[in-house]
C-alpha cells in the first residue's frame, strides 16, 4: 500500500416550466433517487448575469458536511451546534423549518469542521437519518413523528469510528441499508434488525446494489476492501483488498451491469471488478483517479469525479477518465477539492472555495459555460439541483438556493 507522512480524513462521504415531469422533481437520497448523481432536469440556461446569481433563500443550519434530499416541497439536511445535532425538515421554497429534531451529539472534529455527513433519506411517508454518533431515526416526513430509533453503536457492538458514522442509507424492498464497522440491515417500517456483517475497519460510503442471477447483492467499500454481500441475510459472496493507509475509505461503488468501480485517496487510486460467478475480477487500476471523499459520476461510459487529496499541499483535478479502459481524457485544475453532479448533459461543479461552475459533459476536452460565486468558506458538500435551483450548504453551515435563469 502507498505511504504519505502524514493525512487528514474527510467524510462526507444533493417563471418558465422545467421539461422535467412532476414524477422528476425529487431527489429523494444522496446523489439522487437512483444514486447515479444525475438528473433529468433541463429547461435553464448558462447564459448568466454578471452580476451573479439570484438567491433565492439563505440560512444556517449548523456545521456538517450533509447533502440535502427533497420532495413534495420540503427538503431534509442536517447540521451541529453547541454539542447537539439537528434533522432539518425545511420549505424546498422558502428554506423556513416546517420541523426538525435535535439531540446531543458528539462534534467528531478530528482534523477537520466534523459534524454530520450523512444525508437523509426520504422514503414516500418516512424519512431515514444517522446522526454522527449512530443515531437513526425514521421520521414521518409530514410532522417529524418518530417512528423508531436505534443506535449502532449498540446494535453493532462497535466503537465510535474515527471520522464517525457517515454512510448514508439505501433501501433495498423493506430493508434499510448502512455501514460502520459491519454492514447492517434493518425492518424500514418497524426498526427490527435483520442481519449485520461480521466485524471490518469502518468505511464510509453507502451501499450499492448489484444483481447476479437475479438475486439482489450489496457491494461496499470499507476501509479493508470491497465486499460483495448477499442482501438477504448478509453473508459474504466475495472480497477483493483494498486497504486505505488511514483507514479512509470514504466513496460508495458504482455499480453498472456486472461492474464495479471504487476510488480512494491517499495515492490508492481507482479500480474497476466485474463479478463473475461470485468473483471479484480485476479489469484495472490506476492512481488516475483518487477520489478523496466526493464520489465519481459515470455518464454516458465516462467517469468524471476528482482526482486526489485535500490536504499535503497536492494540487486537486477534475478528471475525465474512459469508464471501460481508465484512459485519462482529460484534466483541469482550479476547482480544488470539489464536488459534482451531472444534468442536461451538463456537470453541475462545486469547487471547493464555493464557485458554482457549469461545463460540457465530454470526453472531448474540458469546456466551461458559466461560474458565479454563490458560497464562501470551504465547500466539500455535492449540490442538488432541482426545480431550477441549486441548493448548496458549506461547512460552517451556511444553506443556500440560488434561482439559475431559464431558457
Amino acid at each position: 500500500m502507498f505511504r504519505i507522512p502524514f493525512a487528514i480524513a474527510l467524510i462526507l462521504l444533493s417563471g418558465a416550466a422545467l421539461t422535467a415531469t412532476a414524477a422528476d422533481r425529487s431527489w429523494t437520497q444522496w446523489l439522487g433517487n437512483d444514486r447515479s448523481g444525475i438528473s433529468n432536469e433541463s429547461g435553464w440556461s448558462t447564459d448568466w448575469p454578471e452580476a451573479g446569481l439570484s438567491l433565492a433563500w439563505e440560512r444556517e443550519i449548523g456545521i456538517g458536511f450533509s447533502s440535502v434530499s427533497i420532495a413534495d416541497g420540503r427538503l431534509f439536511t442536517m447540521g451541529h451546534q453547541d454539542g447537539k445535532e439537528t434533522v432539518f425538515c425545511l420549505n424546498q421554497n422558502t428554506g423556513k423549518t416546517i420541523w426538525s429534531h435535535t439531540y446531543p451529539s458528539e462534534l467528531v472534529d478530528n482534523l477537520y469542521e466534523g459534524g454530520p455527513g450523512s444525508t437523509p433519506m426520504i422514503d414516500g411517508e418516512h424519512v431515514f437519518s444517522l446522526g454522527k454518533e449512530g443515531q437513526l431515526y425514521c421520521f414521518r416526513t409530514a410532522t417529524g413523528e418518530i417512528v423508531w430509533q436505534r443506535n449502532l453503536q449498540e446494535d453493532l457492538d462497535v466503537d465510535l469510528p474515527e471520522w464517525g458514522f457517515n454512510s448514508s442509507a439505501t433501501i433495498l424492498g423493506d430493508q434499510l441499508i448502512l455501514q460502520g464497522g459491519r454492514i447492517v440491515s434493518y425492518n424500514k417500517l418497524n426498526g427490527e434488525l435483520n442481519w449485520k456483517s461480521p466485524k471490518h475497519t469502518a468505511g464510509y460510503g453507502a451501499a450499492a446494489v448489484i444483481h447476479a442471477d437475479d438475486k439482489p447483492l450489496l457491494a461496499t467499500l470499507d476501509s479493508d476492501g470491497l465486499r460483495v454481500t448477499n442482501a438477504s441475510d448478509g453473508k459474504q459472496v466475495d472480497a477483493f483488498p483494498w486497504p486505505s493507509p488511514f483507514r479512509t475509505n470514504s466513496t460508495t461503488p458504482i455499480v453498472k451491469d456486472d461492474t464495479i468501480f471504487v476510488s480512494t485517496g491517499y495515492g490508492v487510486g481507482c479500480g474497476l471488478f466485474r463479478l463473475s460467478d461470485g468473483k471479484l475480477e480485476l479489469i484495472y487500476d490506476n492512481r488516475e483517479m483518487r477520489n478523496h471523499f466526493n464520489n465519481s459520476i459515470l455518464y454516458q461510459g465516462k467517469l468524471y469525479g476528482f482526482d486526489g487529496n485535500s490536504n499535503l499541499g497536492r494540487v486537486v483535478q477534475l478528471v475525465c477518465m474512459d469508464h471501460k479502459t481508465g484512459e485519462v481524457l482529460w484534466q483541469q485544475r482550479g476547482l480544488g477539492c470539489g464536488s459534482l453532479m451531472i444534468a442536461d448533459g451538463k456537470l453541475i461543479l462545486l469547487s471547493e472555495d464555493g464557485q458554482l461552475v457549469i461545463a460540457e459533459a465530454t470526453g472531448d476536452a474540458y469546456r466551461e459555460l458559466a461560474r458565479a460565486e454563490i458560497l464562501q468558506g470551504r465547500c466539500w458538500t455535492v449540490p442538488v439541483l432541482l426545480d431550477g435551483h441549486v441548493y448548496a450548504r458549506n461547512a460552517r453551515g451556511r444553506l443556500v438556493s440560488v434561482k439559475l435563469p431559464q431558457k
